[in-house]
């Protein structure tokens, strides 16, 4: 049975009803936002919603704020152009849940904190604590950056806008984002996000069910290895190997750990169910939205892989399936489902940025409020003044990220690896700090603060080996594992040295020597892979 006709038009775009969709959402954000300032009386409230939010409303919110643009657009690319080993990452959440839920959510529930990292000063003092929340600061600005950068992006090719437009729409996404975010506070963030799950999973629904229909059955489901699709062994001891079902397994393990265990919008979340049992279950929640959400965007991925490849005229861009990758998913959504559906998919591109930004400003607002200026503060302010200032912060935290997204999109690789080289860089020597501090007796503020330094090292160098060594670039999915190992171990080494009672000279001369004998060993790696 032939498939049923397609739209010719592909400069259709949205029309003036999608938008219309588009802007009652957004018109839905903001008014959410002013319904949750009402009441607000401390920075409790604001950052924590008070301790009482409902554990499946925050399971979801933490997933939201976790999946964001990256995975909305980076898996169903990824699918397209790489192949289904986007598939196997999903094996890595169950592992992750134990380690999350049964090992790190106990310990780091035993204090009620704001800002997470409280946590470390009390074994690893003021210096490594400010280190954590300065790389979070970090880690966070970036990721937010690159959440409006790839969401403008994704919408100047789906209306086939010329690229002036794009700060334009970055400007808008980020104005109604840090709009409900400054009013609202975490009450707001955590319904916005409710909301803004249902329409993600809703769009990739949606998606699959209209190929289907216009196809007249599931002929889009590959029956045989796709010839533009890598190679993507179990396994392989060669570091350029791009993907691998363990690599991937491993990287998803490190990934979700390190984030869930170190990151201020995740710990934010915890305290806010109020206990262990419900913040582990808030995890658990996070985690079967999680696998369900990949399974979901992996199909989309092939739906979209099926529906192109049996119309390659409808490929605008020059380059066929493999080189437009990234751009077939947000194409589709413009020129092929229907008036108004098309709308309320380009909402759900808008949530997933919105997710990240709205929950990226609030823990960022406090971290800020928390771990620089409420540390070091001399006297006593009001709660009335404290939520004031909270909110003038995340304002201008808002503004830092709009900026930001014009520099994101000078790394190179498509939106996967863009992500890993960005804003999981530090993600794993962040983890590091806490792993020192809630398992390590023995640490000390001068092996955790190098131990980390060490990991960022590591991290930037596979990351970025192609461009300092010249050669061909290593698999990103070994960034977390290796810089996770190399901050571990020179963090409990250094803090087996005797630096409680001072830090003599001669071991910060020691440390060095190790920063010298590294760069000895890496010129040396970089020789013999040219020689080989």
């Amino acid at each position: 049975m032939p498939p049923l006709p397609v739209i010719a038009d592909q400069t259709r775009g949205l029309t003036s009803f999608d938008w219309v969709v588009v802007a009652l959402y957004a018109c839905g954000m903001l008014g959410m936002g002013l319904y949750y300032a009402r009441g607000q009386n401390t920075t409790e409230d604001y950052f924590v919603g008070g301790g009482k939010l409902n554990s499946f409303a925050v399971g979801i919110s933490l997933f939201a704020t976790l999946l964001s643009t990256i995975s909305y657009l980076s898996s169903p690319g990824e699918m397209i152009g790489k192949g289904p080993m986007i598939f196997t990452a999903s094996l890595a959440t169950p592992i992750a849940f134990v380690i999350v839920g049964y090992l790190l959510i106990p310990a780091i529930m035993r204090r009620r904190v704001t800002s997470a990292y409280e946590l470390l000063e009390e074994q690893l003092g003021v210096v490594p604590r400010l280190l954590a929340a300065t790389i979070f600061i970090a880690i966070r600005l970036v990721w937010m950056g690159l959440m409006l950068n790839l969401c403008a992006a994704a919408l100047v090719h789906m209306l086939e806008l010329e690229p002036e437009a794009q700060p334009w729409i970055v400007l808008i996404a980020g104005t109604i984002a840090v709009g409900y975010t400054v009013l609202g506070g975490l009450r707001a963030v955590v319904l916005t996000d409710l909301v803004q799950f249902l329409l993600l999973f809703g769009g990739a629904v949606l998606t699959i069910v209209l190929v289907t229909f216009s196809m007249r059955g599931f002929e889009w489901i590959p029956t045989e290895w796709s010839p533009h699709w890598d190679k993507q062994p179990l396994f392989s001891w060669d570091p350029h190997t791009r993907v691998t079902v363990v690599g991937s397994i491993i990287s998803g393990v490190v990934w979700w750990t390190c984030t869930a265990g170190s990151d201020q919008t995740a710990i934010q979340r915890y305290m806010a169910t109020g206990d262990a049992k419900k913040a582990r279950r808030s995890f658990l929640v996070n985690a079967c939205a999680d696998i369900s959400v990949a399974v979901i965007l992996g199909l989309v991925g092939l739906a979209v892989l099926g529906f192109y490849s049996a119309h390659p005229e409808l490929v605008t861009s020059a380059g066929g399936l493999k080189e437009n990758a990234d751009k077939l998913f947000p194409q589709y959504i413009a020129n092929q489902l229907p008036v108004g559906i098309s709308g309320l998919v380009v909402v759900a591109l808008f949530a997933a940025v919105m997710s990240s930004v709205d929950s990226g400003i609030n823990a960022v607002t406090a971290v800020v409020l928390v771990d620089y200026i409420g540390r070091f503060r001399q006297k006593d302010v009001d709660e009335r003044s404290n939520l004031r200032f909270a909110r003038i912060l995340a304002l201008c935290i808002g503004a830092v990220i709009v900026y930001l997204n014009t520099v994101v999109d000078k790394v190179p690789g498509n939106y996967v690896e863009v992500a890993t080289k960005t804003v999981n860089l530090l993600v794993a020597p962040l983890f590091s700090l806490f792993f020192m501090a809630l398992f390590v007796r023995f640490s000390t503020p001068f092996g955790a603060f190098w131990g980390a330094m060490y990991g960022s090292a590591a991290a930037a160098l596979v990351g970025y080996w192609d461009l300092i060594t010249g050669s061909e670039p290593l698999s990103f999915l070994w960034i977390g594992p290796i810089s996770l190992v190399v901050s571990i171990a020179i963090g409990v080494l250094l803090s087996l040295l005797p630096t409680r009672n001072g830090s003599p000279a001669v071991l910060y001369g020691l440390n060095l020597v190790v920063g010298v004998l590294l760069c000895v060993v890496f010129w040396a790696a970089t020789r013999i892979e040219a020689w080989l």
